[in-house]
This record gives structure tokens, C-alpha cells and sequence, in this order.
């Protein structure tokens, strides 16, 4: 290890103990998870059936048109959004953040699509990084003329990286953004009982099943009937499996990334109609 790296390291553990506990608890709990995976004696692609042409799945789950002209129009969002960060002199994609990805393509389409059809008034996500996800986000609520996000995210341990986050989003954008400097454990209780309604959730923190579980836990009681939530890294543990299994929600999508092997999942929360429940994903 660098020995810049490792007293940069040191200073932030001492100075915030409580984050440091925390990510001593990710890497016990991410160690748990791969026994776990391994005692399951499976691919998770299989257990959780990702499909491979999630668009109209998920479009027929929130109850909107298909082909979608909102679906067309998110390339121009990202690819302005990918050259735009090149220029500036960062790396996007796979590991480009200390060894974390960069928000999916296909992820980033499905949830510019929920903005687009949705029209949420708050969007919470935990995890910023480069802050590519926060601009399809942002850009989304700008065009509806409403809506704010708010982004709950612990930086990396490495302070030489802050300078980092969020630089995909622009100036214009920044007054409907809200950004939550901490873990998701620290912050989202208090920013959910704050906003008391979230429309739209994006879960890209720490993926261990413990971290999502809880944060999945934490802000669905404040979902409407019909709200989504968007999850990524389903791959890395059981989490996504069992919070459908408990909340019985009324659809639920998962799907490949574009690059890389990771899956992700989107939840909708059950309307009060009765028969409404539907499993809608099927193998690939």
C-alpha cells in the first residue's frame, strides 16, 4: 500500500470513527454474503432470472406505452453525459472510481424512463460517485419542470477522490439536488421521516445484503402505491430476492448491465387494486 494512500486513509478513519465502524461492518458482511452465495450452489443470473429485454417489461409493469419516445431521447442524456466527463479529464465506467463502476447504461435508461413516466416530486438515491446516475436523474426532473433529488452518499475512504464526486452534474442542474454527505445508516431514517413521501428511490451504496435490506426497509413505507424502487448490484447478495419475497410488491423487473456481469432490479410498489400483484420477469 502507498504510504500516502495509507496515512490519508488513517486520518479519515480517526476523525470519523462511526463511518470507519461502518466500513469495517461492509467488508464482514460482504464476506458473509459470498458464503452465502456459494452455499447456494447457483448463479444468482438463474436464481434471480434476469431478462434481456427489460424495456417493455418494465414499461408494461408501470403501466406506460411501449415503444417509448422518452427511451429514444436518454441517449442523447448519456452520451452527452459520457463525453462531457471525458473531456474533463475522467475516467468513466467499470472500476473508474476507486475500484467501483459507474452507474449502468441500462440501469440509468430504466430510470430515466420511471422519471419520465412517473414524474416524481422527491427522488432519494444513496451512492453518488462521478454522479453519472444523479445527472439522468436531474436532467429528468428538469424537463418534467418539477421534482428534486436528494443523494445520500458516504465518499470514498480516500480523500484525494473527493474532488470527484458529482462531476457529471452541471451547474443548471444543482438547484433541484440535495446532496447528504454520510452513510446511508446515518442519513436516510432521518431524511426519509424529513420528506415523509418519496416517489422514486435509487439504492447504489454499499451492496451487502445487510445495507440493502435496510435502506430497501427503511424508505418503502414512504413509497406510494405505484412508486418504484431501483436497485443495483442484485448480483452481490440475497437482499433483492427477500425484500420481494416480504413486501409482495406489485411488479418487480431485473436485468443484465451493459458491461460487466452485474444484474439490477426495480420494484413497484403494490396499488390498492385488488389482483394487481403481478411477478413480472421471466428467465432469459
Amino acid at each position: 500500500m502507498h504510504l500516502g494512500y495509507a496515512a490519508r486513509v488513517s486520518s479519515v478513519m480517526m476523525r470519523h470513527p462511526r463511518e470507519a465502524i461502518e466500513r469495517v461492518h461492509g467488508r464482514i458482511d460482504t464476506r458473509r454474503d459470498r458464503r452465502e452465495l456459494m452455499a447456494l450452489g447457483r448463479p444468482l443470473s438463474e436464481h434471480y432470472a434476469a431478462v434481456s429485454d427489460w424495456a417493455p417489461v418494465l414499461h408494461k409493469a408501470i403501466g406506460a406505452p411501449w415503444p417509448c419516445q422518452e427511451s429514444e431521447q436518454f441517449g442523447e442524456v448519456w452520451d452527452a453525459t459520457v463525453s462531457g466527463q471525458l473531456a474533463a479529464g475522467v475516467r468513466v465506467g467499470l472500476a473508474s472510481y476507486r475500484g467501483w463502476n459507474d452507474g449502468d447504461r441500462a440501469q440509468a435508461e430504466a430510470i430515466w424512463c420511471l422519471v419520465a413516466h412517473q414524474c416524481p416530486a422527491t427522488v432519494v438515491e444513496t451512492g453518488v460517485a462521478h454522479g453519472l446516475t444523479s445527472r439522468v436523474i436531474l436532467e429528468g426532473l428538469q424537463r418534467n419542470g418539477n421534482g428534486h433529488l436528494w443523494s445520500v452518499d458516504l465518499p470514498a475512504i480516500d480523500p484525494a477522490l473527493h474532488h470527484e464526486i458529482g462531476t457529471a452534474v452541471p451547474a443548471d442542474l444543482r438547484s433541484r439536488w440535495t446532496y447528504v454527505e454520510g452513510t446511508s445508516r446515518q442519513r436516510l431514517p432521518a431524511l426519509v421521516r424529513k420528506l415523509q413521501r418519496v416517489d422514486l428511490f435509487i439504492h447504489d451504496s454499499l451492496h451487502t445484503a445487510r445495507n440493502t435490506y435496510f435502506e430497501l426497509g427503511t424508505v418503502w413505507p414512504a413509497l406510494p402505491p405505484g412508486g418504484a424502487a431501483a436497485v443495483d448490484d442484485i448480483n452481490r447478495n440475497l437482499a433483492f430476492s427477500r425484500f420481494v419475497e416480504r413486501a409482495a410488491p406489485e411488479a418487480w423487473v431485473t436485468a443484465r448491465h451493459v458491461t460487466g456481469d452485474g444484474l439490477w432490479g426495480t420494484v413497484i410498489k403494490a396499488r390498492p387494486e385488488p389482483g394487481s400483484r403481478s411477478a413480472v420477469h421471466a428467465g432469459t
